[in-house]
């Protein structure tokens, strides 16, 4: 299996993937939904506010993970890691975790301060996320799931509590998501 950046060649094959991941493992409203975040994360986000990651193995994408910006109320750099598939023959064989880890290496390596994500916490811990009251930091929208909001530090430092409002990039900016 090969890990490496996003590249805009592989959009439609990104975008698929999503889409058949999230239609299995959801319904197929779920997946035309989050197919269309993907199209709308890559097609109106600063290519400065995302990094995607994919993971090929003979040739065909197997996993994809999206990080974009999200704007502190405090002068750290962060992004958040949203959305992840992985296609559903290879779940539960640690694609997801090495495309993570290997997505968090590259934001190390951009001095990005925190990186945030909603999603399972048993599945997330894996990858050095933990849960984040929103009493710390809070989110961009009103949580389904609380218990969902999750951080990390990639510079060792702790997270501090932050007064104010978070942003994240217009693709992200609705509640459905969150």
């Amino acid at each position: 299996m090969k890990l490496s950046k996003f590249n805009l060649t592989n959009a439609q094959a990104v975008i698929e993937l999503f889409e058949n991941v999230f239609t299995e493992s959801e319904s197929k409203e779920e997946g035309k939904l989050i197919a269309s975040l993907v199209s709308d994360l890559i097609n109106t986000t600063n290519k400065d506010d995302l990094l995607g990651f994919v993971a090929v193995l003979e040739g065909k994408i197997i996993g994809s993970i999206f990080f974009s910006r999200l704007m502190l109320p405090n002068d750290k750099a962060a992004f958040i890691l949203s959305p992840v598939a992985v296609a559903s023959e290879h779940q539960g064989k640690g694609v997801g975790q090495k495309l993570i880890n290997f997505g968090l290496g590259h934001l190390k390596s951009l001095n990005v301060d925190l990186v945030f994500t909603y999603g399972d916490p048993d599945f997330y811990s894996k990858v050095g996320f933990e849960q984040v009251r929103e009493s710390i930091v809070k989110a961009p929208f009103k949580l389904s799931h609380p218990e969902g909001w999750l951080a990390q530090s990639l510079n060792g430092a702790s997270i501090d509590a932050m007064n104010g409002s978070v942003k994240c990039v217009t693709a992200l900016n609705d509640q459905q998501y969150w």
